[in-house]
Parts: structure tokens; sequence; C-alpha cells
């Protein structure tokens, strides 16, 4: 029983994002092997009651409101077992009971849900924009604001800790667990600093420090190409693929890397970072101080400058400007688009013909337009399969406004169910709450 127990062990271990109902089990951050979830097989040994509490957690998230006896069911658990986790889940409050359910005779079933009382902030840094948001356990946003930020990070730190406590201060109610920030660059994953972010014009920084003691909660930090594809992992509609790449294109182009069921961190955890690869060594300069970086050629950026190229030279717009002229169906707007196509394609060759990962999702404004750019971006992707077919090429499921915030609930969430129950036992609510006052 044993050896069978480590086979099954070994086959689910590392990162937890193979599946909708993928949670982690580890110790200390991302240097612990991690316990994927990916089909809610259970392991009877007492070593493997943070697996059983990761499927019961994450089935009663996927199917609320779910009775006890149903969760028995679609687990394999025994109905002992599902009681003693659900009741651990209820006293930490992640869960709580719910309506009584009807049946033709018998003892009538309470139905569980998750505690929409348990909520977190979540934020979202951009070169131009910082967007801050309170969202419930189930990646529900129930408020949010905008600030612009700053290339002076300590001024960012400061104005983003006080919107974070405005945000909670508006939900005295809630029971905040963390909160989650996604940033255009590289998080050192042991330090938590800011130590890559070159479209922020940041040099390297203690943002997770300084709101930590700002506000007296624990911070979470992932780059934001990480944090849509913890997005696609959690609230996604399908299931996620064994290999998988999601581009972010935005001020920059970033990527996040599933290979094998592993999220790729690399050394200084900066790996991904496919945006700096240079297409052409001539072209123009990169915040990264190269030249002709990926980013240059197939951003927002590198839209806008193709169409002010074009157009009058007093005419100035945004990418925001230029998705609307597309939309109206103005011939230099799609025209600009059409390039940026082109050049996210070409691209994605390098990535392709390294990692022929199964499918390739993309998070950004220009999805708006993908029916007319996708096809130019599959088409270049096909280009690039050297064996069989192609990766399949999708926009994210999220809105691309919303992914980077949906994927830092995602973080928040996954940093406490991966932790052992007796970890989470000692961030109860009132503590927390106590130690913030």
């Amino acid at each position: 029983m044993a050896h069978e127990f480590n086979r099954q062990r070994n086959r689910v271990f590392e990162f937890p994002l193979r599946s909708l109902c993928d949670l982690a089990v580890s110790g200390i951050e991302d240097k612990m092997r991690r316990l994927n979830f990916t089909n809610t097989q259970v392991a009877s040994s007492e070593t493997a009651r943070d697996i059983n509490r990761g499927v019961v957690i994450n089935l009663i998230r996927r199917r609320q409101p779910i009775s006890r006896a149903e969760l028995a069911r679609v687990s394999g658990l025994q109905r002992s077992t599902v009681s003693l986790i659900t009741e651990q889940l209820i006293r930490e409050r992640w869960v709580v009971n719910g309506p009584l359910g009807r049946l033709p005779r018998g003892r009538r079933p309470t139905f569980l849900r998750l505690n929409e009382r348990r909520a977190m902030v979540v934020a979202d840094l951009r070169p131009n924009q910082t967007t801050v948001a309170v969202a419930d356990v189930n990646g529900r946003f129930l408020s949010q604001e905008s600030m612009p930020t700053s290339n002076q990070p300590a001024r960012t730190a400061a104005k983003l800790a006080a919107s974070i406590k405005r945000q909670m201060e508006s939900h005295p109610d809630l029971f905040f667990e963390g909160i989650g920030i996604s940033v255009p660059g590289r998080v050192n994953a042991v330090s938590g600093q800011i130590i890559f972010a070159p479209n922020l014009k940041w040099p390297e920084f203690d943002l997770k420090g300084l709101l930590e003691d700002a506000t007296g909660m624990q911070v979470y930090m992932e780059n934001a190409a990480n944090a849509c594809l913890l997005a696609e992992a959690w609230f996604g509609s399908g299931e996620i693929a064994n290999d998988m790449v999601v581009v972010t294109v935005s001020e920059g182009i970033g990527t996040g890397l599933f290979v094998n069921h592993h999220l790729v961190k690399g050394l200084h955890g900066v790996a991904g970072e496919f945006g700096h690869v240079p297409l052409d060594p001539s072209g123009p300069p990169c915040s990264c101080g190269g030249r002709g970086c990926w980013e240059v050629f197939g951003s927002n950026r590198a839209a806008v400058r193709y169409y002010s190229e074009s157009a009058a030279e007093s005419e100035s717009v945004s990418f925001e400007d230029l998705m609307t002229l597309a939309e109206t169906g103005d011939a230099l707007a799609l025209k600009a688009l059409d390039r940026m196509a082109h050049e996210i394609g070409r691209g994605m060759r390098v990535i392709v013909a390294g990692l022929a990962p199964e499918e390739i999702v993309f998070v950004g404004e220009f999805t708006r337009q993908w029916a007319y750019m996708g096809p130019i971006i599959e088409a270049e992707v096909a280009l690039a399969a050297l064996v069989g077919r192609a990766p399949r090429v999708r926009p994210a499921a999220a809105d691309p406004r919303v992914a980077r915030l949906r994927g830092t609930v995602a973080l928040v969430l996954q940093k406490h169910f991966s932790a052992s129950p007796e970890t989470i036992q000692e961030r109860s609510p009132d503590k927390r709450l106590r130690a913030r006052a």
C-alpha cells in the first residue's frame, strides 16, 4: 500500500495548474514540491490529508452548493472523512452551511458553499495605471479603484497602501486573507522583491515589505503572465493543458510557462522573459537596454508606433484609441494591428520551436480584435510547428481587463490552500484582525 501511495503521490507532484480542481500542498514557497489535484483520486494514508482537503475545497468551490453526501460520491472519499474535513473548513470559516436540500424521504441534507465573507485585496500594477480591487473567494469583484503609477517606486507604494486600506475599510464585514499583486516584471521567489521591471522603470524594490508594514497583511506577488496562468487554472472554462504558454501583451510582452505540469521559474525567477529576446539586434531600443526585442515589435506601444508612422504627424493616439478606430473600420488602425499580429506571431516561433506547447493562450486588450488578429497569429504559429499539428491558440477565458486581477485572487487562495491545515488554523481571521488592529 505504501508503494502504491508513493507511486500515486509522485505522479501528481509539482505545481497545481493541470485542471480546474488543482490545488497545491507545500511547505515553503516554490522550493518545496507541490501536489497536483488533477483528478480527485484520493490516497488513504494519513500523510495525504492535505490532498483530500484540497479535493474537497475545490469540489465545493466548483459545485456549490453541494451536500456532504455528494462530496463523498464525486470525490471517492468516505463520508466520515468528508465530514471531518468539512467541519474543519467550517471552523476555519472557509466554508459555511447553506440551505437544506429536499429528498423524497429521509433526513434533509445541508448544502455547503464557500464563505463569501472571506475576501482579499488584489492589485494589477501596470506602467501607466494601477488597479486595486476587493474580491471574494469565488473571484467576484466587490469594488475597485484605479490610480496612476509613478516611476518612483516609493511614491507608488505609499499610494497603493492608502488605496488598499480604503478598499478594506469600505468592507468592514469581510475577513481579508491577504493581498495579491501582479507586476509587469519578475519577483525574487525568496525575498519577494521586484528584481526586474524595465517597463515600470524601477530599480530593485521591496514593494512587498513596504505594503506588509503599512497594512499588516500578508502580501503575495507574482509576474503578470504567471498570474494570468493561475487565472486560467482556477477560473477558466476548461482543463489546463499539460504544456501551455500564456502570453500577456500590453505595454510589453510577458510569458508564463507551464511545462510538463510545472510552472517554470528559472534562475532568480525570471524564466519566461521572451519579450526581451532580440528579433532584430539593429531594431528600436527596448526598455531593458537592448535593441530590437520582441516586445518592441509586438506590444501595444509598437502598434501605436505603427499607426503614428502612417497617420498625420500631429495625430497622437493611445492603444485604446487605436482599438476603437479599428472597430469602426479605420484602415490605418487595422493596418497597424495587422503588423502587430504578424510580429506577435513571429516572436511565437521561438517559443513554439523551443518548447512545443500544446496550447498558447493570449491575454491583452488586443484580443478584442481576435477575429481579425487571431488568424494571423495562428498562421505564424503553424509555420513554427516542426512535427505534427500546431499548438492550439486562443484568447484567455477571462476578459483581459480582469484576467490579471483574477490571477492574483487565485494566487492568494493557492498560498492559503497549499499550506497545511495547522498553518491555516494559525492564521485564523480573528488573529489576523487583532494583529492588524
